[in-house]
């Protein structure tokens, strides 16, 4: 199974702007920039959709080793926050903390956290944070005026 997202970015860091879309189009020419990145402009950031993306795997996650414990949720509501920091380096992805809340029917709390620990580092999403990345890279030549 594979899954596609495209961005494009114009201009410079700062005065540019770019476009996110993905392969669903539930994202479609999404609107991300500087200010939406380091500041409080309109529009999405790539560690908003990390953690969207951590919080909705671990929701999925947790919820199936619920299940197979035998104890389906009614609801789990997972809250990711991505820190991004500046450090000597450069910026980083130095955190990503989990808030989680469930309702489920009949198990302990002691089952509640095994089980919520067993999905945070069994979610694929949390594995992806420690992955191999491949790249393809070409060079386009300008557009002809």
């Amino acid at each position: 199974m594979k899954r596609k997202a495209s961005a494009e970015w114009q201009k410079n860091l700062k005065e540019g702007k770019g476009t996110i879309t993905t392969e669903s189009k539930v994202l479609e020419s999404a609107q991300y920039s500087f200010s939406t990145r380091f500041e409080e402009g309109k529009g999405t950031n790539p560690e908003e959709l990390i953690a969207a993306a951590h919080a909705g795997c671990f929701s999925m996650a947790l919820s199936h080793k619920l299940s197979e414990a035998g104890h389906t949720p009614d609801s789990v509501k997972t809250t990711a926050t991505v820190t991004l920091d500046k450090l000597e380096g450069g910026f980083e992805v130095t955190s990503i903390n989990l808030e989680v809340a469930a309702h489920v029917p009949g198990v302990t709390e002691a089952k509640f956290n095994e089980l919520a620990e067993a999905a945070k580092t069994g979610c694929p999403i949390s594995k992806l944070m420690n992955t191999t990345i491949t790249m393809t890279a070409k060079l386009e030549a300008p557009a002809k005026a």
